[in-house]
């Protein structure tokens, strides 16, 4: 076909050709297009040539960590992996973690582990932790320079046990006064478990009675023959006499 391939250019007036012949009833959608801008060589793209990958040899040495992000810890990872080592029932406990612009830590005072217009939990005490371990310079908070690691820790933790005690005692308080005044709170969900526990306990023992009568049936309908049970004290006595009949006296 010699250097150029004219074949991309004669696509349109092929079509136009079949058109004004009525042999294509449809304009194709491309029509208009190819005639205005009418395509270079081909329609269709050439492969793009593939690269093998060649095997690694074992005896070259691995790239460094040179050009790998920087891992980005913060004082506040290790204090929080502490806490709920020790507390993991804390992360049971609902948490409401929308936040205005992620800093609203940073603008509550924390010389106090409860705030008042957040609940406490976790993150209070790894808060306080850090205000004892750091204080607060912009609002005149200095550290105590004999302050460490575990004072710290210890202090913030008895503070959120002083809390979470009132709080327990408040409610306990709260109860007894509704239960006073002829208030009724059903069954509590440690009482609901343990019914659903003695539930399935009592359907277990239904089922291993009678797997056990079921087993003793199947037993017993192995044996055939003689019943091998001992005999009762009159039956013996009245087997011996009857022996004892039976031989004949001598001398």
């Amino acid at each position: 076909m010699g250097r150029y391939d004219f074949r991309p250019l004669r696509v349109h007036r092929t079509a136009s050709q079949l058109l004004a012949a009525e042999r294509i009833k449809h304009v194709p959608s491309w029509h208009e297009v190819i005639g205005t801008v009418p395509p270079a060589q081909t329609l269709v793209r050439s492969q793009p040539l593939q690269h093998q990958e060649k095997p690694r040899r074992p005896n070259i040495r691995k790239p460094s960590k040179l050009f790998q992000p920087q891992r980005i810890v913060y004082e506040e990872d290790t204090l929080r992996k502490e806490f709920f080592a020790d507390h993991p029932w804390e992360l049971a406990r609902p948490r409401v973690v929308l936040e205005n612009d992620g800093r609203d830590a940073e603008r509550r005072d924390w010389s106090l582990v409860s705030q008042p217009d957040r609940p406490i939990d976790g993150e209070s005490v790894i808060q306080r932790q850090m205000f004892l371990l750091h204080g607060n310079p912009e609002a005149g908070h200095m550290p105590d320079p004999d302050m460490t690691h575990a004072k710290a820790y210890d202090q913030a933790r008895k503070e959120f046990y002083e809390v979470r005690l009132q709080q327990d005692v408040e409610r306990r308080v709260a109860k007894e006064e509704a239960l006073a005044t002829g208030a009724y709170f059903g069954k509590t969900t440690q009482q609901i478990g343990m019914g659903l526990e003695d539930k399935i306990f009592e359907e277990w023992k239904a089922w291993a009675a009678n797997e056990v009568i079921q087993q003793d049936q199947r037993r017993a309908a192995m044996y055939t023959g003689v019943d091998s049970e001992p005999l009762a004290e009159p039956e013996l006595d009245a087997a011996a006499e009857e022996s004892e009949a039976a031989i004949p006296a001598q001398g």
